[in-house]
C-alpha cells in the first residue's frame, strides 16, 4: 500500500472515531473524556484484571465526572463523596435506573429485584422490605436466629481442632442461611452436599464476575456470548441456582397454608393469588423466581467476602484484633452470648467492623445505574437511558472524609474522645433509592458473627503479618481478598 492509501486509511479512522463519539451528543452534552475508538470505545486505556483502579486513575486527568466508553456504550463515570451524594442521594429518582450488567442479566433478563427496573422494580423492593420486617428482619427474632448460626459457626470451626483451614465456606454458610431461614423457612448443615454446591456456584460466580473475563463479558456482551471461556459458567451457575429455587417454589406451593405463612415465598405465592385477576400485575412465577435468586445469592456472598476479608486483616493487623478481644472480655464476657444491645457499649469493636467494610469495599463501582428522564447534572445535558457507573469506592476512599483513606484505620469511625462516629461517605450499601435493601440485616449478622468468633477463638496466621498482602486478588464488580488459611485457636 502506497503513502496514498496508508493516509487514507487514518483519515478514515479518525472521522470514524469522531463521528463514533458524537453520536450522543446529539441527545445530549456528556462530560469530556478520553477519545474513544471504534468498537472498542476506551477499553485500550484501561487495565482489565484492575477495570476500577484505571477508571479512578482516569478521573485524575478528567475529573469526578467523565465519560467512557465500554465498548460502544457511552457510560459517565462518578467518582468522589460530592458527586455521588449529590446524583445517588439529591438526585435520586434521576439516577435510579439499573444499568447494563450483562452478566446477570442474560439469565434475569430485566427481571427480579436486583437487576429490574421501573415500576415492576419500585413494585417489588416495597413488597420485599414489608415481607422480610414482617419475618424479623431488623427485629429481636431475627437476632436471636443469627446468634443461633453464630453458635453453629463456632462449632464448625471448633472441628478444625486448631489446625489450618480456609473459612471461606464456613464464613458464605452462616451467612447464607439467615437468607435461607427468611427465604425459605430454614436453614442448612454446613456439609449438606447440596447446600455447599449452592455455595461454590455463588462464589465461583463472584469469582468468575470479577476477573478479566468477567470484564470483557461486561464491555463487549454481544461478542463475548460467542466467545468459550470460564465467563460462560457465569449464566450456567445461574440457571443451576434457579433450578434449585424453583424446586423450593414447588415444594412451598404444594404444602401452602394461607393461615401459616413460613417464609418470603409463601408471602410470595399469596400475592401472586390475590392478583391473578390483573392482567398488569408484576407478582408472577417468572417474577419470584428471579427475585428469589437475587435475594439468596446478595445475602449470601456479601456477608461471607466481607467476614473472609475482615478475618484477613485481623490476621494483618493482630494489635487491632487484641483491642476487640480486649472490648468483648470486659462488655461481654465469656459466659454469655454477644447481642446487638452490647453494640452502643462497644465503639471500637463497631468502628472495626465499619472500617473492615470501609477497607475491603467489597462491592467498589456498585452496580451500573441509568438515567430515568433527561436531566442537566453539572452544566451536562443527560439523556434518559444513558449509563452511569457510580464508583462507590471513591466514597469510601476520599482523602477529604478520611484522613488515611489507603490504610486500614479504625480511627476513621471514632472521634475524639474514643466513640464511635458515623461518616457520611461510608457508602458500603450504596446510596440512594439503590441502597442494599439488607444494610440492616448485613451489619447484624457482622456484628454477631465477628464477636462471637473472637469471643470464643483467635484467629493466628500462617505468615508473618507483615508478608500478609490485603490488597484484592482481583477488582472488578466485587473486591476479591486473596486465598488465606488461618488457625483458629480456642480462648
Amino acid at each position: 500500500m502506497d503513502l496514498s492509501g496508508v493516509l487514507c486509511l487514518i483519515l478514515i479512522f479518525i472521522i470514524t472515531s469522531i463521528l463514533f463519539r458524537s453520536r450522543w451528543k446529539v441527545r445530549g452534552r456528556l462530560p469530556p473524556g478520553p477519545m474513544p475508538l471504534p468498537f472498542i470505545g476506551n477499553m485500550h486505556q484501561v487495565q482489565m484484571n484492575d477495570l476500577i483502579k484505571s477508571l479512578v486513575e482516569l478521573s485524575k486527568k478528567y475529573g469526578p465526572m467523565y465519560t467512557f466508553y465500554l465498548g460502544s456504550r457511552p457510560t459517565v463515570v462518578m467518582c468522589g463523596y460530592e458527586i455521588l451524594k449529590e446524583a445517588l442521594i439529591d438526585h435520586a429518582e434521576e439516577f435510579s435506573g439499573r444499568g447494563e450488567f450483562p452478566a446477570v442479566q442474560q439469565y434475569s433478563k430485566g427481571n427480579g429485584i436486583v437487576y429490574g427496573t421501573g415500576e415492576r422494580w419500585r413494585q417489588l423492593r416495597r413488597f420485599a422490605i414489608h415481607t422480610l420486617k414482617n419475618f424479623g428482619m431488623g427485629k429481636r427474632s431475627l437476632e436471636e436466629r443469627v446468634k443461633e448460626e453464630a453458635q453453629y459457626l463456632i462449632a464448625e470451626f471448633r472441628k478444625s481442632e486448631g489446625k489450618p483451614l480456609d473459612p471461606t465456606f464456613g464464613f458464605s454458610s452462616a451467612g447464607s442461611n439467615i437468607i435461607c431461614s427468611l427465604v425459605f423457612g430454614d436453614r442448612f448443615d454446613y456439609r449438606d452436599e447440596e447446600f455447599m454446591n449452592l455455595l461454590y456456584l455463588i462464589n465461583n460466580s463472584w469469582h468468575l464476575m470479577s476477573s478479566t473475563w468477567g470484564q470483557l463479558l461486561f464491555v463487549f456482551p454481544k461478542i463475548m456470548r460467542y466467545i468459550p471461556g470460564p465467563h460462560k459458567k457465569i449464566y450456567k451457575n445461574y440457571v443451576k441456582l434457579g433450578l434449585f429455587v424453583a424446586k423450593r417454589l414447588r415444594m412451598n406451593k404444594e404444602t401452602l397454608d394461607p393461615n401459616n405463612l413460613r417464609d418470603f415465598i409463601d408471602c410470595f405465592l399469596i400475592k401472586i393469588e390475590q392478583e391473578k385477576k390483573n392482567p398488569n400485575s408484576h407478582f408472577n412465577y417468572e417474577t419470584m423466581l428471579k427475585t428469589t435468586v437475587n435475594i439468596f445469592f446478595a445475602g449470601t456472598e456479601t456477608v461471607g467476602s466481607t467476614l473472609r476479608y475482615g478475618f484477613l486483616i485481623m490476621l494483618k493487623h493482630p494489635e487491632v484484633r487484641e483491642k476487640v478481644q480486649e472490648e468483648i472480655d470486659r462488655v461481654i464476657g465469656r459466659d454469655r452470648s454477644p447481642c446487638m444491645d452490647d453494640r452502643s457499649k462497644m465503639p471500637y469493636t463497631e468502628a472495626v467492623i465499619y472500617e473492615i467494610q470501609r477497607y475491603a469495599d467489597i462491592v467498589p463501582m456498585s452496580v451500573p445505574h441509568t438515567v430515568t428522564r433527561d436531566i442537566t447534572f453539572h452544566g451536562y445535558d443527560l439523556p434518559e437511558g444513558l449509563n452511569i457507573m457510580p464508583l462507590i469506592c471513591t466514597s469510601q476512599y476520599d482523602s477529604t472524609k478520611f484522613k488515611n483513606p489507603h490504610c486500614f484505620d479504625p480511627t476513621h469511625f471514632l472521634d475524639e474522645n474514643g466513640l464511635f462516629k458515623k461518616n457520611e461517605a461510608f457508602m458500603a450499601f450504596s446510596a440512594g433509592k439503590r441502597i442494599c435493601l439488607g444494610e440492616g440485616l448485613a451489619q447484624m449478622e457482622l456484628f454477631i458473627f465477628f464477636t462471637t468468633i473472637l469471643q470464643n477463638l483467635t484467629p493466628q496466621p500462617l505468615l508473618d503479618p507483615k508478608d500478609i498482602d490485603i490488597t484484592p486478588e482481583s477488582s472488578g464488580l466485587g473486591n476479591i481478598p486473596r486465598p488465606y488459611k488461618m488457625c483458629l485457636v480456642p480462648r
